[in-house]
């Protein structure tokens, strides 16, 4: 094992080419452009000897990946914001063919007007295409996710892509220390991919072609019966890199300080990694308050939640915002306790835009609710909040 310090980009190329895939198509854009170059210097040194495939737009990147992915070999790519979208059409073919493609997704805001800063609305927009989705609060959190991704993906009763997001600039572009396993040790963690399906000019099939309602509605089963099965596999995936690699980020959710907490917040991404610093802050002026970062939006931890909310009020902080209803996870989580605890929840949308999100301004988020002062939903920042 070594330690590598680097940006959260070029962790991610780090992991994704020490994961072996054989095909990694390329197009870059700002703030991913460093984690395909990173890739790239990969290729130029000879440590990634799969196909690197310089494409022309990121709706080819992924059309690519699902070629490749349907030959049964192992397929990564990467992405952000308007280049997420314009592969909306192909996320939906390549979760439906049940590829396990794993790509990072830089959160990146979606423009008019033009910003490259980070918020969620890029990857929350997807949140219906099958994919299953992870959000990273660290550099090591990245690096390890993406590892165990193919693994998760490539499970026989899950066979569904990964996108792994994490926070363009705060994470993308900033450098922490990061533990990198010995190659060795990584390819026993994930093998070689055996496919369930495959295109093969010696043993040909047919796939994708015209489905009639009844079978149809089988698939779309099979795949939220798949994404369900998922909620149990990641945990154990995750004591199994505990057990070998001695780190953990959480399972569905990563719970801090939550044993005796009557107030729990839940928060995504470099949000949920300030929010312990809230946390303690505080517990330190005598509030039982705790943090449930979610680390996994799809599947949904519904089961996870609906148990906090038995225990305490949950304050969820949004960085995206559902234009015509309310931040995603808050919905979410209203939805898991709807009919089954008479926990109250209140939700805050904040850091669109790339608006700084500090302890302080999560401190004053959570001290309204204690306080008897908040309304069910609000905007952080706006009429003195």
């Amino acid at each position: 094992m070594s330690v590598m310090i680097d940006t959260g980009n070029y962790i991610a190329a780090k992991a994704a080419v020490m994961a072996r895939p054989a095909v990694v198509p390329a197009y870059p854009i700002t703030p991913q452009t460093t984690l395909v170059e990173g890739i790239a210097n990969y290729v130029k040194t000879g440590e990634f000897k799969g196909e690197y495939i310089c494409v022309e737009s990121e709706h080819s990147a992924m059309a690519a990946c699902i070629g490749a992915s349907a030959t049964g070999v192992r397929t990564f790519t990467g992405t952000s914001s308007h280049g997420l979208l314009l592969m909306h059409e192909m996320l939906h073919w390549a979760a439906l063919a049940r590829l396990p493609i794993v790509m990072c997704n830089i959160n990146r805001v979606v423009g008019p007007g033009w910003n490259i800063w980070t918020d969620e609305n890029d990857s929350i927009s997807q949140r219906d295409t099958g994919w299953i989705q992870f959000y990273c609060s660290s550099n090591q959190e990245i690096f390890d996710t993406v590892i165990q991704s193919f693994k998760l993906a490539e499970h026989e009763k899950v066979q569904l892509p990964v996108m792994i997001s994490y926070n363009a600039f705060i994470l993308s572009h900033t450098s922490m220390p990061v533990y990198v396993p010995d190659q060795k040790d990584v390819d026993n963690f994930i093998p070689k991919r055996i496919p369930k399906w495959k295109l093969d000019v010696d043993n040909p099939i047919t796939f994708g072609n015209i489905i009639l309602p009844a079978a149809y509605e089988k698939v779309r089963k099979d795949m939220q019966d798949s994404q369900e099965y998922a909620k149990k596999l990641i945990p154990e995936i995750s004591k199994e890199w505990k057990k070998q690699f001695g780190r953990h980020h959480g399972d569905l959710l990563e719970l801090y300080k939550c044993e005796d907490a009557g107030y729990i917040l839940l928060s995504m991404g470099a949000i949920g990694a300030e929010s312990k610093v809230s946390i303690d802050n505080l517990r330190k002026e005598g509030i039982k308050i705790g943090l449930a970062r979610v680390r996994c939006f799809r599947p949904f931890p519904r089961e996870e939640v609906l148990k906090l909310g038995k225990q305490a009020d949950l304050i969820v902080i949004d960085r995206n915002i559902s234009v015509g209803m309310e931040g995603a996870v808050f919905t979410e989580v209203k939805a898991a306790l709807y009919n089954n605890s008479d926990a109250k929840a209140y939700g805050f949308i904040a850091g669109l835009g790339g608006k700084d999100v500090t302890f302080g301004d999560i401190e004053k988020m959570c001290k309204k609710v204690v306080n008897g002062k908040a309304k069910q939903l609000e905007w952080f920042g706006f009429e003195g909040v």
